[in-house]
């Protein structure tokens, strides 16, 4: 499995099924890309510039909120994560 450095954090994207108001389903290229994910791996934390590491404040398994075109899309063993610094993440939903 991938193991993110630092502040990372290692999400799977949850694709949402979009329908307009008359019912017609959209193409997944057509839709906006999802805002919440699964958190799969999360890095060992942020090091401040006086060498103090900060742990991070989200862990496996939360789903969470982060910004619209943050981080980088990635392949691996057939499947698509997205790697996101931990300050694109917005929210924790419970």
């Amino acid at each position: 499995m991938l193991k993110p450095l630092g502040d990372r954090v290692i999400l799977q994207a949850q694709e949402e099924e979009e329908q307009t108001v008359g019912g017609i389903v959209l193409a997944s290229n057509a839709q906006e890309k999802p805002q919440t994910g699964k958190v799969i791996a999360v890095g060992s934390g942020r090091v401040l510039d006086n060498g103090e590491k900060v742990a991070p404040s989200v862990k496996e398994g939360d789903t969470v909120l982060f910004d619209k075109y943050a981080g980088t899309e990635v392949k691996y063993n057939g499947d698509s994560y997205l790697v996101v610094h931990e300050k694109d993440l917005v929210a924790i939903v419970d």
